[in-house]
């Protein structure tokens, strides 16, 4: 495993790419890394207690209805499947994210593993029909449930490093009570996707992580992973790969749903910087985490970018008025909205978190003026 740290992170991050100890409860114990002579991040991985990740081979994964279907980026070997919309469901066998991957000389790096153990091996059947390269990386946007059970499935059949950003331990911390905990979550959808999330699903928690922003290099390929966070989570990361400057940009870009912002990890305020840093990275072609991809920056920002600031506006101006909150909620015109998959699942619990956002934003503020 090999990181380099780039130019804009801290002089702590080379000494804490693999994280700090854990806390007490924390189900990880880290390895330190180092710096070595030519410059290089290096970073011994971790190893999981048997709660979440026993690395024993899964029972064989349920069959799907519906094929994945691979597309591939105009003039570059990086591919990529896209969910559907709305929220997972017995209907769209919880496949409602997006995931993709890089065939380097160096071998394969992947981009998120899809909602289910079922989905992330039939991701990882379609790789190993592209190419007889194994797969080496795996890198997560964020661990949400949409996005990472389908990492058992290349934990159990690859040798494949898995990467994420620092905060993405606290998916399963003791005390987490975040509508994303992890076994809540795990509980519910065994429920609501059985078969393909079932008694022998379990969480795997990544053997890497970083804090700011990294550089992943497989073959002839630059991966520059930059934490975005906390926005849609506290661990989302985005990841640029030169030199054909194509993004994956996780959950900060949503396209063609209402996004989920209902969780107390949620800031939109960083949420829309990160949008901008987006644009900033001037992709050539972006895939998000949600929706279909472009080759426009401008548009594939443009609905999340508007939705937030619509709901931040809406709710700013009540609480700045002191309005209740059912009573603001319902003086909205949400029409340009409501016909948007998962606006019904999503749109009431958005703004309500925003609410609570400004108010205390608001309190702060009255508070710094005392």
């Amino acid at each position: 495993m090999v990181f380099s740290a780039l130019p804009t992170d801290p002089p702590w991050l080379a000494d804490t790419c693999c994280g700090d100890p854990a806390p007490r409860g924390s189900p990880w114990l880290f390895a330190r890394g180092g710096i070595n002579r030519r410059g290089i991040l290096t970073c011994a991985a971790a190893a999981p207690l048997a709660a979440w990740s026993t690395g024993a081979r899964a029972q064989p994964y349920a069959p799907l209805i519906e094929d994945l279907v691979v597309q591939q980026v105009p003039g570059a070997p990086i591919y990529y499947v896209l969910g559907h919309a709305g929220v997972p469901s017995k209907a769209n066998e919880g496949h409602t994210s997006n995931a993709g991957f890089v065939v380097t000389d160096g071998g394969v790096v992947v981009f998120d593993t899809l909602g289910t153990p079922s989905l992330g091996n039939a991701l990882l059947q379609k790789i190993m029909g592209i190419t007889d390269k194994p797969v080496r990386h795996v890198v997560l946007s964020h661990y949400h449930a949409d996005h990472i059970y389908g990492l058992q499935a290349f934990r159990d059949e690859t040798k494949a490093s898995i990467l994420a950003q620092y905060k993405s331990l606290d998916y399963t911390a003791a005390g987490n009570i975040d509508d994303e905990a992890a076994g809540p979550r795990l509980e519910q959808r065994r429920e609501a996707l059985a078969p393909w999330v079932n008694a022998d699903t379990r969480i795997v928690l990544p053997e890497v992580v970083f804090r700011v922003a990294a550089e992943l290099r497989v073959g002839a390929h630059q991966f520059q992973l930059v934490y975005a966070g906390p926005a849609h989570s506290m661990s989302d990361l985005m990841m640029l790969i030169l030199p054909e400057r194509v993004l994956f940009a996780g959950d900060i870009v949503q396209n063609g749903r209402i996004p989920f912002m209902a969780s107390a990890a949620v800031n939109t305020r960083n949420w829309l910087a990160g949008l901008h840093q987006v644009a900033a990275f001037e992709p050539r072609f972006i895939i998000p985490g949600h929706g279909k991809p472009s080759a426009s920056a401008a548009e594939a920002i443009a609905f999340t970018d508007e939705y937030i600031r619509f709901v931040r506006a809406a709710m700013g101006d009540a609480v700045a008025q002191w309005v209740e909150f059912g009573d603001a909620y319902k003086a909205v015109d949400w029409a340009r909205y409501r016909d948007i998959p998962a606006f019904s699942a999503s749109n009431r619990g958005n703004a309500y978190r925003v609410f609570l956002e400004l108010e205390a934003e608001a309190l702060s503020a009255e508070s710094g003026r005392k």
